[in-house]
């Protein structure tokens, strides 16, 4: 990976002095340690939008960090807004780990699914770029999202090229102008808006029709009471037709190695999970999708299922059984 700082030089080709601040705005005050940081959380929040696992995401902010000390002082002090420019590095390195996390992917043992998180893991992690930039001229160029760390979306950003993720979470999420994003792509502004628009058609056929909170509730409460009762009648009633299931075991688990669908197989999967393993029990946890449960085997963590539902049925079920995704989940 490259590194964004020459010694000797204050600031390599591809993060100059007149750009490192995301629109060059005045230099803020808080230069200091515990300033910068201060705003690990939210490059964190930005990391694990790009990356899809806390464990990726910490890896990209100690690389941020570590560039950002390796400057020397008089390096730090041309740089006009340094949460900006932690911000772009981080959109940078993440970009370029992107590409090498798909290869790693391909070997994967079974399928690969983004890390579950809590619903407040990253709350108001988020907040407007320091920018000069009118970043509200364009919002119906922006995707309207109720959450931004759901399996749901996370799932779509998958299907997206490493540029058309970084562009999208860096302007629909955090409302980075196009023409600050196209220094972190390596685009011109007309193709990072292009990437933008091809991200959000990728969003809009990949999710369906949103339902309020209460109702995903119920419908996901009425799934875990059929299928800890064992009435597979009653879950049938409560799984969409064309229900998908995706399990993440990593190679620690048995888990099933391609997508089941159809509410029948997935019912039927269910059954047989709970007829092989009779102590299994449902916890409720609030996820980034709204309900969801950690499965325990006795006092053993099992896994984590978080859900979609559309209208009045479930139409995806994520069940996380890789024990290195579920350290955000405590066992109390």
């Amino acid at each position: 990976m490259p590194r964004l700082v020459r010694k000797g030089r204050p600031m390599s080709e591809d993060f100059p002095v007149e750009s490192a601040g995301f629109g060059g705005a005045e230099r803020d005050e808080s230069r200091n340690l515990d300033s910068v940081a201060a705003e690990r959380r939210r490059l964190m929040s930005l990391a694990f939008r790009m990356m899809g696992t806390l464990a990726d995401a910490e890896d990209v902010v100690q690389e941020t960090y570590v560039r950002w000390y390796r400057l020397e002082a008089e390096e730090r002090e041309a740089i006009a807004t340094p949460a900006a420019w932690l911000m772009r590095v981080a959109s940078r390195i993440s970009l370029d780990m992107l590409g090498s996390a798909r290869a790693r992917r391909e070997t994967y043992v079974g399928q690969w699914l983004p890390e579950p998180v809590p619903a407040d893991l990253f709350a108001d992690a988020v907040k407007e770029p320091t920018s000069s930039s009118n970043i509200t001229a364009d919002p119906l160029d922006r995707v309207s999202l109720d959450d931004t760390v759901s399996m749901a979306l996370l799932t779509v950003l998958e299907s997206m090229t490493p540029a058309e993720r970084v562009t999208f979470v860096l302007h629909d999420v955090f409302g980075v102008p196009f023409v600050e994003i196209a220094g972190v792509v390596g685009r011109s502004p007309g193709a990072v808006r292009q990437l933008a628009t091809s991200a959000r058609r990728h969003i809009r056929g990949g999710r369906r029709a949103q339902v309020p909170p209460r109702q995903h509730d119920e419908v996901v409460r009425a799934f875990r009471d059929a299928t800890a009762g064992g009435n597979i009648e009653d879950l049938l009633r409560v799984l969409a037709p064309d229900v998908e299931l995706r399990v993440d075991g990593g190679g620690f688990v048995n888990a099933a190695p391609q997508v089941i669908r159809g509410s029948d197989h997935v019912a039927r999967w269910f059954m047989g999970v709970m007829r092989k393993q009779p102590a299994l029990r449902f916890e409720r946890r609030d996820t980034a999708d709204g309900l969801g449960y950690i499965i325990r085997n006795g006092e053993r963590r099992y896994g984590m299922a978080t859900f979609d539902v559309s209208a009045e049925c479930v139409t995806n079920v994520w069940l996380m059984l890789n024990p290195l995704k579920l350290t955000s989940w405590s066992l109390d």
